[in-house]
Parts: C-alpha cells; sequence; structure tokens
C-alpha cells in the first residue's frame, strides 16, 4: 500500500477569520475614515459636478490648491502628531514672497538670492517658535500667534518703508519659472511635483526612519519620551524649522506664479492647513496621524473648495460643507483612535 501524504488546506471559515483580522486592522489604521470620506466626496462631485469637474481643467483646479496646501500641511500635521502647533505659516508666507521679491524684483538681485533669504527667512521664523516653545512653558499656539502677529507687522511696516506700497512684482527669470512658477500642460502648477516631493520624503521619515517614532512619542507622552533618551527639544525645533521652511517655500512660488507679492496673502493657509489635516485623521491631542491620512484630507479639502463651483450649489455654502467635514472629521478621528487603543491592549 502507498501512503498519501495529508495536506491541510484552509477552511472557508479560517479564510474569513483572516479576512476579518485584516479588515479589523485596517479600519484601526489613522488614514481609513479619511481615505473614505475622499472617495465619499470625490464621487460627489464627480456625480453632481459633471464633465467639468472631471475635466482636466477642473482636476488642476483642485489638484494646484491641493499642492500649495499639502506642502504646509504634512509638516504642520508632523507637528500635531508630536502635540505641537504652529499658526504662525499664514505670516511666513506673505513674508517670504515679499522678501523673494523685494531683493529680486525691487532691487534687481538675483532669483537665488532672492529665495535663499525667503527659504532663510522661514527657518529664522521656525528656530524662533521652536526655541521659545522648548525653553518656555507657554503653548506653542501661543508662541505662534505671537510670532504671526510680529511677523505681520514687520513684513508689512518694513515693504510700505522700503517699496512704498503693500505689495511688489517680481518677473522670474526663465530658470526659476520653469522650477517654481510654470504651468504643466499649461493648466497644472509644478508645485504639484514639488507636493509629490514632499510627500515621498515625509513618509520615510515618519513611517521608516527611526525619529517618525520618536515624533509619536512626543506627541503620546513628553515626559516619557524625554526619559525614553529623544532628544526631544531639538525634534521639536526641528519641526517648526520645517513647518517654516515650507511656508516659505509656497511663498516663493506663489510670488513665482503670480509675479506679485502682498502683504496679506497667505492669511487662509492657517486654518486650512489645520482643517486638511484634521480631515486626514491626525488627533489634535497629538500622537495618532499619518502622512497618507495627511494627503487624503488635503484632497478632500481641496475638492470640497473647488468642486462647488462646478455644481449648482450656492458657493456660498461652500464653508458649511467644509466646516460639517471638520466636525464628522473629529468624531471619525477620536473612533479610529479608541479602536487602535483597544487593540494594542487586546495584543498585549
Amino acid at each position: 500500500m502507498t501512503a498519501h501524504p495529508v495536506t491541510s488546506t484552509p477552511t472557508p471559515m479560517a479564510n474569513r477569520g483572516g479576512s476579518g483580522l485584516a479588515l479589523g486592522r485596517l479600519a484601526r489604521r489613522p488614514e481609513t475614515g479619511s481615505f473614505l470620506g475622499m472617495v465619499a466626496v470625490f464621487l460627489f462631485f464627480a456625480i453632481f459636478g459633471g464633465s467639468g469637474f472631471l475635466s482636466a481643467a477642473g482636476t488642476a483646479s483642485w489638484l494646484s490648491i491641493a499642492s500649495e496646501i499639502g506642502i504646509i500641511a504634512l509638516p504642520i500635521g508632523l507637528l500635531m502628531i508630536a502635540g505641537e502647533l504652529d499658526i504662525s505659516v499664514g505670516a511666513v508666507i506673505p513674508a517670504a514672497s515679499l522678501t523673494a521679491a523685494i531683493l529680486s524684483g525691487y532691487y534687481g538681485l538675483p532669483d537665488w538670492l532672492g529665495i535663499a533669504a525667503a527659504l532663510g527667512l522661514g527657518l529664522a521664523i521656525g528656530l524662533i517658535n521652536g526655541v521659545f516653545v522648548t525653553r518656555t512653558t507657554i503653548p506653542s499656539l501661543i508662541i505662534t500667534i505671537g510670532t504671526m502677529f510680529g511677523t505681520m507687522g514687520l513684513t508689512l511696516g518694513l515693504t510700505v518703508m522700503i517699496a512704498g506700497s503693500t505689495g511688489v512684482s517680481l518677473v522670474p527669470d526663465e530658470l526659476t519659472k520653469m522650477l517654481l512658477g510654470q504651468y504643466l500642460g499649461g493648466m497644472f502648477q509644478v508645485t504639484i511635483l514639488w507636493w509629490l516631493v514632499y510627500i515621498a520624503a515625509l513618509l520615510w521619515l515618519l513611517h521608516i526612519s527611526p525619529v517618525g517614532n520618536w515624533i509619536y512619542a512626543l506627541g503620546g507622552d513628553k515626559e516619557s519620551a524625554r526619559n525614553a533618551g529623544i532628544p526631544t527639544k531639538r525634534l521639536t525645533i526641528g519641526l517648526f524649522m520645517l513647518s517654516g521652511f515650507s511656508a516659505a517655500f509656497v511663498g516663493v512660488s506663489q510670488v513665482m506664479v503670480y509675479q506679485s507679492a502682498q502683504v496679506l496673502a497667505g492669511q487662509s493657509f492657517i486654518f486650512n492647513s489645520i482643517m486638511c489635516v484634521v480631515i486626514g485623521g491626525v488627533l489634535l491631542t497629538g500622537g495618532f496621524g499619518s502622512v497618507v491620512g495627511i494627503v487624503f484630507g488635503t484632497i478632500t479639502f481641496s475638492i470640497v473648495n473647488q468642486g462647488i463651483y462646478f455644481t449648482s450649489i450656492d458657493p456660498n455654502m461652500g464653508s458649511v460643507i467644509i466646516g460639517a467635514l471638520l466636525l464628522i472629521a473629529v468624531l471619525t478621528n477620536d473612533t479610529f483612535r479608541q479602536l487602535a487603543l483597544s487593540y494594542s491592549s487586546k495584543k498585549a
């Protein structure tokens, strides 16, 4: 007699159990809620916005906005995961724009010098924010509100004193325009490519490099993170500098695209970037969130912001929809956080 080997195959019940575990793990990820929201919003405007929303021009309208907000929302999201907040970005954007415009447009210096000075200004403001946050007990919200108003006042005063007006024009050279100010295909801002670079870099930083674990630990319990040997002060300062640099980068790209810088430009970025981050699944209390979720949140916000113009809905209702999205996102984020915590406790 020939013995036949006995093989065991997974039963349908086992497969269903494995699928259930996979779905359970997926449901506990911070970006799951934001992804579902993004899909729902896209389908809504695809149906009611007609062919205009789905056209190349329609896609460019929300994607270009998403790229500018997204470049700021990503570092703001990392700061919020670390338990901090930066409001000063709304003042850094026009300050950087006007720095580049005054140096390269008003005084006629090379574009690269104006850009370098603008980015350096963003880093300096981020450094000031980080130092004050780490060396005092004042909340970062209050500190960055202070630097925001201080930067706004200096920007207005110096611009009027130097240029005699609140706006300065700048016509970039061909290389600068190609890198920062051109429209790909005549419709898509080149900042979309820079946004993709940001996404890749911060995906690596938060989810692959050891620094990512430090950021989560900092947002979870700052004292425990410090006791574990994490350089909490340097990390916090670095995150604020990244935020300042990113806001300055957007300011520089705007002046290259629109060939003009205004003192009051960039104010909407303060709350728009925070809304993108919250819609993307990042908790206001810190310690929970992801880069992918922030990207989904940014896309969702931008689709609502622009998609409403392709429908018969009153554009004035856009703020109502965004406000409702924000409230739903906060409730959803808390639910997913509770699921994640319960899953962690069961594993333990």
